[in-house]
C-alpha cells in the first residue's frame, strides 16, 4: 500500500498538477495536521485516495470529504490507525493538552485499541517525549506516546508539528521498541 503523509508545511509540487506523477499510485492520504483545509481538499480531490486525519494545534476546520481519526481507532484495508492530534498546551487555545489530559484520551479509546487487537501505525500531531520532540513547551512531546509505542509496537509512528526550520531536526528515527517514528512535516510517500 502506498500513504502519502502530509503535515504543518504546503509543498508546491503537491498543491498544482504535478501532484498526478507525484503521487501516481497513492491509495490512502495522512495528515499529521496544521494544513488548510483547501489544501487537504484539494490533495483528496487529485489524489482520489480517502484522507485521514488528525487536528493540529492550528487547526479549526475540517476538511470536507476527509475522516477524522483523531481520537478514535480507524481500520483501512487492515491497518489498524490510532490518531491522536494536537500538541501540548503551551497557551490558551484548541487541540492543546496537558500530559495528563492527552493520558485521559487516550485512556477513553483505550477499549477501542483492545477490540481491534492493536495498532499497526500511530498518527499524531506532537512527537512523542526524547525522540525528536524540542526543549520548550509548545514543542516538547507527551511522554504516554512512549507508552502507546512500548504496549503496542506499532510499524508506524507519524507526527508532524517539529518543522525542520527549526533546526536540529531528523526525518527519521526508531524508536527503543523498533517503531519507525516519521516527522513528516511537508510530506513523504510511505510504501507498505
Amino acid at each position: 500500500m502506498k500513504i502519502l503523509a502530509v503535515s504543518d508545511e504546503e509543498n508546491n509540487i503537491l498543491w498544482s498538477e504535478k501532484i498526478k506523477e507525484a503521487a501516481h499510485g497513492v491509495e490512502l492520504i495522512i495528515s499529521c495536521g496544521d494544513l488548510r483545509k483547501d489544501y487537504l481538499e484539494f490533495l483528496l480531490t487529485m489524489i482520489n485516495a480517502p484522507l485521514l486525519y488528525v487536528f493540529g494545534n492550528h487547526d479549526e476546520d475540517r476538511p470536507e470529504g476527509g475522516i477524522c481519526i483523531d481520537g478514535r481507532v480507524y481500520e483501512f484495508e487492515g491497518l489498524r490507525i490510532l490518531g491522536l492530534g494536537g500538541s501540548m498546551r503551551y497557551r490558551q487555545g484548541k487541540n492543546m493538552y496537558t500530559e495528563d489530559e492527552m493520558t485521559g484520551r487516550f485512556l477513553r479509546i483505550l477499549p477501542r485499541v483492545w477490540l481491534k487487537g492493536g495498532i499497526d501505525i500511530f498518527v499524531s500531531h506532537a512527537p512523542a517525549r526524547g525522540y525528536g520532540d524540542l526543549d520548550d513547551l509548545a514543542h516538547k512531546g507527551f511522554e504516554i506516546f512512549n507508552g502507546i509505542l512500548k504496549r503496542y509496537k506499532p510499524k508506524y509512528m507519524l507526527h508532524g508539528h517539529i518543522h525542520r526550520s527549526y533546526g536540529r531536526v531528523q526525518k527519521e528515527l526508531v524508536h527503543e521498541t523498533g517503531t519507525k517514528i516519521i516527522n513528516v512535516c511537508g510530506y513523504i510517500i510511505l510504501n507498505l
